[in-house]
């Protein structure tokens, strides 16, 4: 049976990574949908074409209109990664003004199994709302790897695209896919 997980990245560096990530979940046995923020698409215009290749779906950026069809099948698990400041808040808010972060909110409510990875530097995550953030969404059942066993903020313009742990994120992908439920 193929499983189905929905990769949604916001606009963090380690994005351009995503191709790489794809064929590492692939590999793993997963069929992978891609969406994306509206920054983040523009971010990687000049690969999309090749990412809708490499997934076989359409990538997505943006809500489809009333009466389209679906393009995607439905999720099994949603990775949200990297996930950036203004994404977890605008979620844990409930501000569904882009597609991946409405599927995402929608996802808790449906039941499906979320992980979200934040990609934020140490001078965002002292401001008081990021915390609350991470802590609602939690206790709303959301898998936010974040903290020990999880992203690890950098200081400001230090970041290091390279060692953010897509591995532990699609690890924990792999746990909330293989519930009862699935």
């Amino acid at each position: 049976m193929t499983r189905t997980l929905y990769l949604f990245c916001s606009a963090a560096p380690p994005v351009f990574d995503v191709a790489k990530v794809i064929e590492d979940a692939q590999a793993r046995g997963w069929d992978v949908c891609l969406g994306l923020t509206p920054a983040a698409a523009r971010w990687l215009e000049p690969s999309l074409e090749g990412l809708a290749v490499l997934t076989g779906h359409p990538v997505r950026s943006e809500y489809k209109r009333p009466g389209e069809p679906d393009m995607w099948p439905k999720a099994d698990v949603i990775l949200f990664a990297p996930a950036t400041f203004n994404s977890v808040n605008a979620w844990a808010l409930g501000l569904t003004s882009t597609f991946v972060v409405g599927v995402v909110a929608e996802a808790i409510g449906k039941g499906i199994p979320v992980v979200g990875m934040p990609c934020v530097n140490a001078a965002y995550v002292q401001h008081p709302a990021f915390e609350r953030s991470v802590e609602l969404l939690r206790s709303a059942g959301v898998a936010m790897l974040y903290g020990e066993g999880g992203f690890v903020p950098n200081q400001p313009g230090q970041g290091r695209p390279d060692a953010y742990p897509w591995g532990l994120a699609l690890e924990a992908a792999e746990s909330a896919g293989s519930g009862p439920d699935t």
